[in-house]
């Protein structure tokens, strides 16, 4: 299956200054590479800091790389603001964390919903009202919405208001930036299922970022793990959460609340995240992980193939090439 979207070592690096005036290099997105293909699902979780919405900015070109690329439909993304940018934002669009924020309030949902439209020229008028209103029933919202105002609609409204008005220019990607995470639980469920009823329906390739692991497995066809603007994990949600390879991700995978007999231990992991201004040598993750050895604190491991197919970026996980040398 060819990939709609390609990313390659991508990196974001912010100067700053140090504690004594000095100028320091914060990593934010340090070297992250994956594929996503066309009606496909790519999950992205981790702590807050990790560097995962600095990544969705990258991959839309709203933030410029320092270094790596993005292409999209074979066609590099970059963040200049030109007419091949625009055009490309056209099938590329953004699902942000807080629906009422991402909304102009001084503006009907309906006017909102119909803009890309005018702004792309695609539809004027009359046209232009009967496709808005068409998302408006795709996404589950009434013709009575229309006129409404942002903070007249519920924060389940207001979410479908975001999703419809991010379809109506039928885009191929759709970056989903912790799309639920400001809903109850009983909205965020319905979220999730009209998001995966509109992925069926249209055939649109989500980037879901998120730091819910239960709705990420329950979304995504593929996850990948964020650590201090690094991916250490990345396979199928099923193996991924059954069987968590790396420390990190085992880590993350105790902590889910879970209501059947077979609990997991809880891995407590100790301190916070490094500094991403003063990064640890050798794996990034080494200060806290409880499985740490000597090797770990002065080389950094490569991501690479597992046995069972799945990435890792861990010592102390076998490599798939290393498996077949032995055997």
């Amino acid at each position: 299956m060819s990939a709609l979207l390609t990313v390659r070592d991508l990196s974001r690096h912010y100067a700053v200054p140090g504690t004594g005036g000095e100028r320091c290099i914060l990593h934010a997105v340090d070297g992250v590479s994956f594929s996503l293909a066309a009606g496909r699902t790519l999950g992205i979780v981790g702590e807050s800091g990790c560097g995962k919405s600095t990544t969705a900015k990258l991959v839309l070109g709203l933030t410029p790389a320092s270094g790596g690329e993005v292409l999209f439909d074979g066609l590099p993304v970059t963040a200049t603001r030109d007419g091949r940018w625009r055009a490309m934002r056209r099938t590329m669009q953004m699902v942000h964390q807080d629906p009422l924020a991402a909304l102009d309030r001084r503006l009907t949902v309906g006017e909102q919903v119909m803009e890309p439209l005018l702004i792309h020229r695609l539809a004027r008028g009359k046209a232009a009202r009967e496709r808005a209103l068409a998302l408006f029933e795709a996404v589950g919202l009434r013709e009575d919405h229309f006129a409404r105002y942002p903070h007249e609609l519920s924060g389940g409204q207001r979410q479908r208001v975001v999703l419809a008005r991010a379809l109506v220019l039928e885009p191929k990607l759709v970056v989903c930036d912790e799309p639920i995470s400001a809903l109850d639980v009983s909205v965020a469920a319905q979220v999730i299922n009209l998001l995966h009823d509109l992925q069926i329906r249209f055939g649109m390739a989500y980037l879901f970022i998120s730091h819910d692991l239960k709705v990420v497995r329950q979304i995504a066809d593929e996850v990948a793990v964020m650590y201090l603007g690094r991916i250490v994990e990345q396979g199928p949600p099923e193996a991924l959460f059954h069987t968590p390879a790396h420390p990190y991700t085992q880590a993350l995978v105790s902590a889910v609340p879970s209501l059947g007999r077979h609990t997991r231990e809880r891995i407590v992991l100790a301190g916070d995240p490094p500094n991403p201004v003063d990064r640890p040598a050798g794996c990034p993750f080494h200060p806290r992980c409880p499985r740490a050895v000597s090797r770990c604190r002065s080389e950094a491991p490569a991501l690479r193939p597992t046995p069972d197919g799945r990435l890792a970026a861990c010592h102390l996980v076998p490599a798939a090439d290393s498996v077949s040398a032995a055997a």
